[in-house]
C-alpha cells in the first residue's frame, strides 16, 4: 500500500510547492495585496449609506412640498432629452421617468420590478402614467449582451495571457526563440488562434441562449458578429500585454483577476451606469469591455446600424494597435 500512496512523497510535494509559493515574492505579495484592494475599492463603491436603490429621471422643476421626490434611497436624476431618457425606461437604465413641464406623468416599464415598487410609492398622488415608446425591453434582453462579453472576456484574457505565461515557464518559448519564428509572428498567431475559437465558441453560445431563452435582436446578426469579432481582439491584445514578461503563473492570474473585476463591474455588464460619479464613467469609457456590451446592445435592442456603433468600434481597434504593440515591444521568451 506504501508503494502506491506514500505520506512521505505527498508530503515532500506540498512542502516543495509551498516553498515555490512563498520564494515567489511578487506572486506572495499579489496574493496577499489583491483581496486588500478589491475589498477597500467594495467598502468605498458601499460607503454611502444613502446609497441609492432605485434611478429616476426628472424633466423639469419638481414642486414645492413634493415629498415623494424627497424619497430616500431613490436617485433623481435631471433629464435635459425626454425621449432619450423613455428610451433608458425602456432599456432598464432608468426605473421611471417624470415630465413636470406641463400635466405631470410619468413613464415606467411595465416588465422592471423596481419600476413597479416605485409606481406603488407613487400611488395616489394624481400623476399621469404614459406609454412608453416603443417595445418595453426585458432584462433578459438588455443583460443577455453583457454575460456574453463577461465570458468572452475571460477566455480572451486568460486563454491568452495564462497560457503565454506557462510557455515561458515550462520553457515552451525558450524552445522556439532558437527558430527564426519572430515575437509579432508568434503574438498575431496567438490572436488569431485564440480569436477563432471565441468567434465559434462565443456563437454557438449565443445560438444556443437565443433557442433556450429567446432574446430580441432587432439590429444586423453581420453587425454583431463585428462586434463580437472586433472586442475579441481588443481583450486578446490586453491579455498579451500582461503574458509579455511574466515568467509566475500565479502573478499573472492576479494581475487578469485585477484587469477583470473592474471591467466587469465597470463595464455596465450587469447594471447601468446611468446616474454614477463622473469617474466612475469616465473609468468605464476606458475599458474595452465597456464597448463591447454597449455595441453588441444597441445592435440587439435598439436596432443600431454599422454608423451608429461605428465609434465603439474605431476605439475598440485603436486599443487593439496599441495592446498589440506594447506587447510586441516589451515581449521577451525567456
Amino acid at each position: 500500500m506504501s508503494g502506491f500512496f506514500s505520506l512521505r512523497r505527498f508530503g515532500a510535494v506540498i512542502r516543495a510547492r509551498n516553498l515555490e509559493f512563498l520564494r515567489d515574492r511578487s506572486s506572495l505579495g499579489w496574493n496577499i495585496l489583491f483581496p486588500l484592494i478589491l475589498i477597500v475599492g467594495f467598502a468605498l463603491a458601499q460607503s454611502d449609506e444613502e446609497r441609492p436603490q432605485f434611478k429616476v429621471g426628472v424633466a423639469g422643476v419638481v414642486p414645492a412640498g413634493e415629498t415623494f421626490f424627497q424619497t430616500r434611497y431613490v436617485q433623481f436624476i435631471p433629464v435635459a432629452q425626454l425621449e432619450s431618457a423613455i428610451d433608458k425606461v425602456r432599456r432598464h437604465e432608468l426605473d421611471m421617468v417624470f415630465d413636470l413641464n406641463s400635466a405631470p406623468r410619468y413613464w415606467v416599464n411595465d416588465s422592471s420590478q423596481s419600476g413597479y415598487i416605485l409606481e406603488q410609492m407613487l400611488s395616489g398622488r394624481g400623476y399621469a402614467k404614459a406609454e412608453v415608446t416603443g417595445e418595453p425591453v426585458s432584462y433578459v434582453d438588455w443583460v443577455v449582451a453583457g454575460v456574453l462579453g463577461v465570458n468572452m472576456m475571460f477566455s480572451c484574457l486568460f486563454g491568452v495571457g495564462y497560457t503565454i505565461v506557462r510557455y515561458r515557464k515550462n520553457g515552451v518559448l525558450k524552445r522556439l526563440k532558437a527558430t527564426p519564428l519572430g515575437a509579432l509572428e508568434f503574438l498575431t498567431a496567438q490572436v488569431v488562434s485564440r480569436l477563432v475559437l471565441i468567434t465559434v465558441a462565443t456563437s454557438g453560445v449565443f445560438v444556443g441562449c437565443s433557442l433556450l431563452v429567446g432574446f430580441t435582436v432587432l439590429g444586423s446578426y453581420w453587425n454583431l458578429l463585428l462586434v463580437l469579432i472586433v472586442g475579441a481582439v481588443a481583450l486578446i491584445s490586453l491579455g498579451l500585454v500582461v503574458a509579455a514578461r511574466l515568467a509566475s503563473e500565479e502573478l499573472a492570474s492576479g494581475l487578469l483577476n485585477l484587469i477583470t473585476w473592474p471591467m466587469m463591474l465597470l463595464s455596465g455588464a450587469w447594471f447601468s451606469m446611468e446616474g454614477t460619479t463622473p469617474l466612475f464613467q469616465w473609468l468605464s469609457s476606458a475599458l474595452p469591455l465597456t464597448h463591447i456590451v454597449s455595441s453588441a446592445r444597441a445592435v440587439m435592442i435598439e436596432g443600431a446600424g454599422f454608423w451608429q456603433i461605428a465609434p465603439s468600434l474605431g476605439v475598440l481597434i485603436a486599443m487593439s494597435g496599441l495592446f498589440l504593440l506594447v506587447g510586441a515591444l516589451s515581449f521577451r521568451w525567456e
